[in-house]
């Protein structure tokens, strides 16, 4: 039972945690406009300029924090909300998207790894519930190690996500500050904003190598 808190029920509380911060510090921060005035939108695409990127499409989606960069389409997608906006939040979420972009333009090593690893992962995913199903509480050998190999390709999907999210945060952060579109007290907004996301992604690893571990030293009884 020790043994499961601190693999499973620990990991599954700083993940719940690493929601309700980043859902928290969204909300505070999309209520701060910038002095710039800027919308999302703009922003991000003054920062795909200043890299002479000029064939990824921004487009609008609907949801909260919805927002993403496809690779595949060339295409950033920002909710409607950060698409429009001109608040602290908006103006991160929408430059730390444009980061994405970058990457893909520079071919960062990071993020060519993560797409590679994108069919495999989706597979490890959707067998994800048999797996708990029949691993975790029927105790059924085979699927067991299953799990295991579907909890290793997570978890090297999780690692390897993490630097990526990093460096996208990392250049909007810059980016941002650079072209003048946040002043320096503003900046203190868009971190806390990036870095409270940032922990969805430490806590999505963390919950993965958990599950890993705990899979591995069930296989060993």
């Amino acid at each position: 039972m020790t043994l499961y808190i601190l693999l499973i029920i620990v990991p599954a509380l700083i993940g719940l945690w690493a929601q309700m911060k980043v859902s928290s510090t969204y909300n505070k921060y999309a209520k701060v406009g910038s002095r710039s005035g800027i919308s999302g939108r703009e922003a991000a695409e003054y920062v795909l300029k200043k890299f002479g990127i000029h064939d990824v499409e921004i487009v609008p989606i609907r949801g909260k924090l919805t927002d993403h960069y496809d690779p595949r389409n060339k295409r950033l997608a920002l909710s409607e909300h950060n698409y429009h906006g001109n608040s602290l939040a908006a103006l991160g979420v929408a430059a730390h998207e444009a980061g994405h972009a970058i990457q893909h333009a520079v071919g960062y090593k990071a993020l060519n790894l993560r797409m590679a690893l994108i069919p495999i992962t989706t597979l490890s995913s959707q067998m994800l519930p048999f797996v708990i199903i029949g691993g975790l509480f029927f105790q059924i050998t085979g699927l067991i190690y299953l799990g295991i190999a579907v909890y290793m390709v997570l978890t090297l999907f999780q690692l390897v996500t993490l630097p990526v999210e990093f460096d996208a945060s990392n250049r909007a952060k810059a980016e941002l500050a650079g072209l003048g579109i946040i002043t320096q007290n503003e900046a203190v907004g868009v971190t806390k904003t990036l870095d409270a996301a940032a922990w969805t992604y430490v806590a999505a690893f963390i919950a993965s190598l958990g599950n890993l571990i705990y899979l591995l030293m069930i296989a060993r009884r």
